[in-house]
């Protein structure tokens, strides 16, 4: 725990006073991350407005995730995620990673897709976006990759476009 400390600026004392050992602070990270992206999902103005359409949900959620503020914890979840997709997290996964796609997916049926298909929407979307999110992360080109969301954002709103509304 001697380089989590350092990297935190904390002594070992500190860290070892709070959890056992790696695996107890890695769970309490994992269950931090795991509100956060809650909170996050619930604060997601307009998902189950019929009227506004799923491409600005996404917009929004994307400025939300890059602004100054919650750049270091868009990154963290990336990270959690390559690390989850590698198995190195075991079958301690966040719960986050399950709940986003049911999310997007009730916005979908919202907007009247079949639950099935908004499922598979759902990943598809989701899969893109985290993938867009690596991009610029990755290589900062702001420009070509928010151009390439712009895309994306048409795709999933011509998902909806004539699909029965739900109440």
């Amino acid at each position: 725990m001697r380089p989590i400390a350092q990297a935190l600026g904390q002594s070992t004392r500190v860290l070892t006073h709070h959890f056992a050992d790696k695996d107890d602070l890695l769970a309490a990270l994992l269950r931090r991350l795991d509100d956060v992206q809650h909170e996050q999902l619930r604060a997601t103005e307009g998902w189950d407005d019929t009227v506004r359409g799923i491409g600005v949900i996404v917009r929004d959620s994307w400025r939300r995730h890059l602004a100054p503020e919650n750049i270091a914890h868009t990154r963290l979840v990336r990270e959690i995620e390559g690390l989850a997709a590698a198995g190195r997290l075991g079958d301690r996964a966040p719960t986050f990673l399950a709940d986003r796609a049911e999310f997007v997916a009730r916005a979908l049926v919202v907007r009247g897709l079949d639950p099935d298909q908004a499922r598979v929407k759902a990943t598809y979307l989701n899969g893109a976006y985290a993938g867009l999110q690596t991009d610029v992360l990755t290589t900062g080109d702001r420009e070509r990759v928010e151009a390439a969301l712009d895309e994306l954002c048409a795709v999933a709103d011509s998902w909806t476009e004539n699909a029965p509304r739900t109440a």
